[in-house]
């Protein structure tokens, strides 16, 4: 085997869209922290119990284990930072009104997944910590929405579901674990024979209720449709009211809002509503977010949470591929002036590259359109 492969779906990241993910990394979280929200860096590695403890099945498989050489204890390589920021706040700042928090790092995953269908994401995300009430869910969706719109994206499409409603209906019914996770994922799938099948032996009224998720999609005028046909329920009443404000409080953003009962993203982790933003083009959700009030109980502490998270290497491939600027190219030398020069070019943001002996033939590899010439004893910059 040749010792330069890399596993599958793992990867170098090359200058060119090396540069372009760190300028788009730097760029957004000073667009976080003007909002408000705390830088954090958690590590790549914990106890395995902390990264799962209390999160869907899902981020179980898809972590990475591995045995603690100290300790003998298994531990996992993070597949998410969201748990992560849940534990800080949780246990860490431990402060006792609201909180938010945001973050950027690589995370690693079993199996490929998102636009970039890579296995080592680059996530960044913002989560607020600390508040129950709707006006979090709504801070979050329009920071996500500038956030992409600063990133340069396009034509977005948020589209939005509870789980709230797919947890009221089911708790109305004697159902197994086994048989609820058979209906999320023919609800998942929107198939209305599977989910008709499957409920066969409920009650009329859940049974038509679930079938009917299947089918209640689409803009804003689907949730007076919902609140018509969905059994009134108090979760079910106020899961229909939360989207409703929601689609008021969005309003002023440009964005096109959708509302799919049958997409239940997440739902063993998330405790409200979710959602996901689309931009035509795309295969597949640009960021994601949620509520997932339940996620501090498991670090000793009970938060109302909720947040959203992207990956940096899958919205590049959605944007136009950056002009990298080129380099003025520096003869080598010891020259005092020629020194002063060459700094005084790269503190005014030039990127400056000084020529080794012997290279010759390969400066044009070193990627630079302007050279430093000394004429008449000052040094210039001159096309080359």
């Amino acid at each position: 085997m040749r010792n330069w492969l890399l596993p599958e779906y793992i990867e170098d990241v090359l200058p060119a869209e090396a540069s372009q993910i760190e300028s788009l990394r730097r760029s957004l979280l000073d667009l976080l922290d003007v909002h408000g929200y705390q830088l954090v860096i958690p590590p790549m590695m914990e106890y395995l119990e902390s990264l799962i403890t209390g999160v869907a099945h899902d981020l179980d498989i898809a972590t990475f284990k591995v045995v603690d050489q100290l300790t003998g204890r298994l531990m996992g390589i993070r597949a998410d930072i969201t748990p992560q920021a849940a534990r800080i706040d949780a246990h860490m700042l431990n402060n006792q009104g609201v909180t938010r928090l945001c973050y950027a790092g690589s995370v690693l995953r079993t199996n490929p997944d998102g636009l970039a269908h890579t296995r080592q994401p680059m996530q960044l995300g913002a989560e607020l910590f600390g508040h129950s009430g709707i006006e979090a869910d709504i801070e979050i969706q329009r920071l996500m929405v500038k956030t992409l719109k600063a990133a340069g994206i396009k034509g977005l499409q948020i589209d939005f579901s509870h789980v709230g409603i797919f947890e009221s209906l089911m708790s109305k019914v004697d159902a197994s674990e086994s048989l609820k996770q058979s209906i999320y994922q023919a609800l998942q799938s929107k198939d209305q024979t599977e989910v008709r099948a499957l409920t066969k032996h409920l009650d009329a009224v859940t049974r038509q209720a679930l079938c009917r998720l299947t089918e209640l999609n689409g803009d804003s005028t689907v949730l007076a449709i919902a609140a018509k046909e969905l059994p009134k329920t108090t979760e079910i009443t106020n899961a229909l009211r939360d989207l409703l404000q929601v689609a008021s409080a969005l309003e002023d953003l440009d964005v096109s809002l959708s509302f799919d009962f049958a997409e239940l993203r997440g739902y063993h982790y998330h405790s409200g509503m979710v959602f996901a933003a689309y931009a035509k083009g795309c295969s597949g959700p640009l960021a994601f977010g949620g509520r997932y009030d339940e996620v501090g109980q498991a670090f000793g502490r009970a938060r109302s949470a909720t947040g959203f998270s992207m990956d940096l290497r899958g919205l590049i491939t959605t944007l136009p591929a950056l002009c990298i600027k080129k380099g003025i190219l520096a003869p080598y030398g010891n020259d005092k002036s020629l020194f002063n020069k060459i700094s005084e070019l790269r503190e005014s943001g030039e990127k400056v590259v000084q020529e080794l002996p012997g290279h010759d033939e390969y400066k044009q590899e070193l990627d630079c359109d302007r050279g430093l010439v000394n004429e008449a004893g000052q040094w210039k910059v001159v096309t080359i």
